[in-house]
This record gives C-alpha cells, structure tokens and sequence, in this order.
C-alpha cells in the first residue's frame, strides 16, 4: 500500500472532541457515529470486501445489530435476488434510523432484538451479517451467538461479519483509536484476536472460517454453514 494512501486512511476523520461514551441508546452518541462512519476509508473498504464476498443470490438475509440499517442496504443494492431481510437491533435511537431508512422498501423487517438473547425465533437465512456489533458481546456469549448462526443458516449459507478485533499489544490498540478518531475505547467493548474468533467460528460448526480483510482493528470474519447442513 502506498505512504500517502496509508496516511490518508489513518487521518482523524471527525474533531479531536472527546469521543462520546453514553452508550447506544444516547442520541450524541449515535449521532456521532452516523455523521462519521461513511467517512472513515478503512470502514468503507472493510464494507467492500463484505460485499465481494457475499452468494450470488440469496433470498433471505439477517442484518444483527443492523444499527441504521447501512449494512442491510449495501446488501440489498448488490442482490436483487433478496426477497427478505430482517435487521435487528435493540438500540431504539438506532431502529429509528433504520425504519425511516427503509420505511419504502416492504423486503425489509427492522425488529428491536438484544443479541444477548438466541436469534432461533428470527427464522433461517442464506446470509447472516453483522457490522461492528457482535465485539459487545461477552466471550460465552459470541460463542453461543456462532452456534446460532450456524443452526439458523440454510445449507452452504454464509457468515460475514465486519467487527472490531482486538490488536496485539495496548500501543498497537492505541495507534488504532487515534488512527480512526477517537479519543476512548467504547465502554461497551469487549474484544477478542481474530484467531480466537476463527476457532470459535470452527467449533460451533461453521466451515472454511478465516479472516479475509483487516486493517488495524478493524476485520471481515467470514464462515460458511455445512453444504449438508440438515434444514
């Protein structure tokens, strides 16, 4: 990768302002994180990549810890083939967004959901994705959530989630909050390495899981369902 391009992913893209920590239901914060997240590049290439990577024609998507709905979006505008997908969240700031988002489009049911809580009741899919939620999870937690997702995927489905991941020391972790312009950790954070999260991914019965893009702490985990997972 080219210094300058290097330099330009890693500019502040918001104020040097205290960075706002009062959760996912608090309006500035989620104001914040909406006004800036279409600017930072590294997100954005992040996003890319997901999109790359998905089926060719799924009909069924889940968007977990939707958040405005942006994701979700991204997915429907490169599938046509999408009949339904169902966007969770249980920020109710957030679902705001993310209705008046889609409030046109009948494929799209946004559900207030605490991922804390098993996702079986959602119903099956052929894509699950997730974009920079799951990392709030606790360890136990984001193991039963692979579980799920594995048990709720149609055969060969597949999983992609764009996450914050942890880096590997505190002055690598640093580096990554200034290089994305924040000036704290979110309290809600609870982050795991990238090779932790593939062997979960493994163990809850998910295949071919790897990481196939990452760029400070910011990674795209993806697995597939069994191709003879039993429906």
């Amino acid at each position: 990768m080219a210094r300058g391009h290097t330099r330009a992913m890693d500019r502040d893209p918001g104020s040097a302002a205290p960075s706002p920590v009062g959760g996912w239901n608090d309006g500035e914060q989620v104001a914040w994180y909406l006004e800036r997240i279409g600017r930072l590049e590294a997100r954005v290439a992040g996003e890319s990549m997901l999109v790359d990577l998905l089926p060719p024609a799924p009909r069924r998507v889940l968007d977990l810890g939707c958040g405005d709905g942006r994701l979700a979006a991204l997915v429907l505008d490169v599938r046509p083939s999408v009949e339904a997908a169902v966007a969770v969240d249980r920020s109710e700031v957030m679902l705001a967004h993310a209705r008046e988002r889609f409030v046109d489009d009948d494929r799209v049911e946004v559900r207030a959901w605490d991922l804390d809580d098993p996702i079986g009741p959602l119903g099956r899919f052929d894509v699950v994705v997730s974009g920079f939620a799951i990392h709030h999870l606790d360890d136990e937690r984001k193991r039963a959530l692979f579980a799920e997702i594995a048990a709720q995927l149609e055969p060969g489905g597949a999983f992609l989630n764009l996450e914050v991941v942890a880096s590997g020391s505190e002055r690598r972790h640093a580096d990554f909050l200034t290089a994305i312009g924040r000036t704290a950790d979110d309290p809600e954070d609870r982050l795991v390495s990238v090779e932790d999260q593939v062997r979960w991914m493994i163990g809850a019965g998910l295949v071919d899981a790897d990481c196939l893009w990452r760029w400070r702490g910011f990674a795209l985990l993806v697995a597939d369902a069994r191709a003879d997972s039993p429906r």
